[in-house]
């Protein structure tokens, strides 16, 4: 069983869509981070530096409990246990799979959640950093679209830990964005990844 501690944000969200995908069970526990849960000693026990999403298996690979935090290290943590084609062995495509992934994690999150932060939610407007994260968002849009133009997904022709860590934050386009009409082929990956069902239910956690 798995313990995942997590809240309705893009990053939280990429642990349960796996979670369904590699079908394994788990318990949901919110960390209401509108309300400073994550900043409570025990939650600050699994992940030292208070983020979520954070997980702790209690059937570790030693047999003993295994917290992991940090929501790529999560991806490719139940990867591995599960032996999933989501992270392949082959090591050409696995580093594809790797490299995209970590694409995401330095580049799109942060940027896409600063262009979140100026451009919808700051209390002041700030033009020069409104301007700075939105043409880097599109700018890494168009990184995606060129290579969505060229393969199906991100790391070549198979679903991978790639798509599963960005999908949750291309789903947020409208606040960061706008349509997705001038990237057509990120728009017909997201499309294709919204019909999945397991993306599907792992999307409404923990809402749903």
């Amino acid at each position: 069983m798995i313990d995942l501690y997590t809240f309705g944000t893009p990053n939280g969200r990429k642990a349960s869509v796996m979670l369904e995908e590699v079908e394994l069970g788990y318990e949901v526990h919110v960390i209401d981070i509108m309300n400073g849960d994550q900043f409570q000693p025990e939650f600050v026990t699994i992940n030292p530096n208070a983020k979520i999403p954070a997980i702790l298996d209690t059937e570790g690979p030693d047999g003993d409990p295994m917290m992991v935090f940090e929501s790529g290290a999560i991806l490719i943590y139940l990867a591995e246990k599960t032996g999933s084609n989501l992270l392949p062995a082959d090591m050409r495509k696995r580093y594809s799979a790797i490299q995209w992934l970590m694409f995401q994690v330095g580049g799109v999150g942060p940027m896409f959640g600063q262009a979140h932060h100026f451009l919808e939610f700051a209390k002041v407007g700030i033009p020069y950093a409104q301007e700075r994260y939105g043409k880097e968002t599109e700018r890494l849009y168009g990184v995606m679209d060129r290579r969505l133009g060229e393969a199906a997904y991100l790391a070549g022709d198979f679903y991978s830990i790639a798509d599963i860590a960005t999908y949750p934050w291309v789903s947020r386009h409208p606040l960061h964005l706008g349509p997705l009409d001038e990237f057509p082929n990120v728009k017909r990956w997201y499309d294709e990844i919204s019909a999945r069902p397991a993306v599907q239910r792992g999307m409404k956690v923990p809402e749903g």
